[in-house]
């Protein structure tokens, strides 16, 4: 009587607990359905994949769009800032006149090219300042030309440095009381554009 009574016992629980879980089935579907999306991530993640994939798309599209249009108007804006923007070239520290000389004819060559107006010395209209610090070393047949420049705002406040240094075969004998007898002409234009082009940069990167 006691085992019939026993297993009658375990029947009605088993059956009592199969009820109970299909009560919560059917109350609580949302119970369900994190097993179900679960199985169905790992099974078909390209699923569960293709829903993330499918809202950024849209968004990369559109992201894409813009920087499309983007890049036309932070050229053109760069460009009007080139072109409004007015330069007083400052005397050059450190280099000889000999040297100096190249320098700021590329200096005003360049500057042209870029749409870069050149102001005088005197001119008050100036909206960049841009001073310069030069040294020349010769070691053995080649002589290496250092170059600092600061670009100042009107008031004198320094917005943005530029440095750098360039390496060239000596144009002297080399090793001479004087380096920059050594410098040739071609690396002091060389200077020149680069440095023309750092600024135009500088106030590219500023614009946008």
């Amino acid at each position: 009587m006691r085992r019939s009574h026993v297993t009658t016992v375990s029947l009605l629980v088993a059956l009592a607990v199969a009820a109970c879980t299909n009560a919560k089935d059917v109350l609580e579907p949302s119970a369900i359905t994190p097993p179900a999306a679960s199985a169905q991530t790992t099974a078909p993640g390209s699923t569960a994949a293709t829903v993330p994939a499918t809202s950024p798309a849209p968004a990369a599209t559109t992201a894409g769009a813009p920087e499309t249009t983007t890049t036309p108007l932070t050229s053109a804006q760069s460009a009007a800032v080139l072109s409004k923007t007015r330069l007083q070239i400052a005397p050059i520290v450190g280099a000889s006149v000999e040297a100096a000389t190249p320098l700021t004819a590329e200096l005003q060559a360049r500057a042209k090219q870029r749409g870069i107006t050149l102001a005088g010395s005197q001119d008050q209209t100036a909206t960049h300042v841009l001073k310069g610090y030069f040294s020349a070393i010769s070691e053995g047949k080649d002589t290496t030309v250092i170059y600092v420049w600061d670009v100042y705002d009107p008031s004198g406040n320094r917005l943005h440095r530029i440095n750098g240094q360039m390496k060239a075969p000596s144009v002297g004998k080399g090793g001479g009381a004087d380096s920059w007898k050594d410098v040739a002409p071609a690396t002091m234009q060389a200077i020149a554009d680069q440095t023309i082009d750092q600024f135009a940069a500088f106030l590219g990167g500023k614009a946008g």
